[in-house]
């Protein structure tokens, strides 16, 4: 049973992407669960394979439900900070107990804070939620060396431009890839998805 995930590779704009996510907040961790969401605990484990202390704060972009810091904390990172664009979805986060601070934010804005050297947006770019500029404004924001875990689903990989935009930071030297996987995003619908490590220069 697919409810929301029928919806949510659909392009929208940032309204209705809010809309969708606070209608689907309350069952959001049951339908993902039940299709056996792997993602976070893969980005996870990416970064903690190239962060240097796990003292370091994390930021948690798109963190919705909590799902994300979650996986993070089981990893082992200790200071977690979260944001997203519903309200619906940072009350499960809070529910979780794992951040340090919550915001909420509104699409495109800068980060409330960019003082992070190690940040995640796992599940977050893609088709039906936020645009590949999401990345550039994660890698402007990160200091040198830096690190960015994050992940596109095989929607997100069917659009070029999101590959593209990891290229822009790639190709000229401004960020290196450190990590590249594809494995398994939501097995229970067939759904895969590439996560990778990206390191500021």
């Amino acid at each position: 049973m697919t409810k929301f995930l029928d919806k949510a590779y659909t392009a929208r704009d940032a309204a209705s992407t809010r809309e969708l996510y606070d209608d689907w907040a309350a069952s959001y961790e049951a339908e993902v669960a039940e299709n056996g969401y792997a993602t976070p605990g893969r980005c996870a484990a990416a970064l903690k394979r190239y962060a240097e202390d796990l003292s370091t704060p994390v930021l948690d972009f798109g963190c919705g439900t909590g799902l994300s810091g979650l996986a993070l904390k089981l990893a082992g990172f200790e200071t977690i900070d979260g944001v997203d664009l519903s309200a619906e979805m940072l009350e499960g986060a809070r529910a979780k107990d794992v951040y340090r601070h919550l915001d909420q934010i509104e699409a495109g804005a800068e980060l409330p804070r960019k003082d992070y050297a190690l940040c995640a947006a796992i599940g977050v770019i893609g088709a039906g939620a936020a645009p590949i500029e999401v990345l550039h404004i994660l890698m402007r924001a990160l200091p040198r060396d830096g690190k960015l875990v994050f992940s596109f689903n095989d929607h997100a990989l069917e659009e070029p431009e999101n590959e593209a935009g990891i290229a822009e930071w790639t190709d000229c030297g401004a960020a290196r890839l450190l990590f590249k996987e594809h494995g398994p995003h939501l097995p229970g619908i067939g759904l895969k998805s590439n996560v990778y490590v990206l390191e500021k220069a």
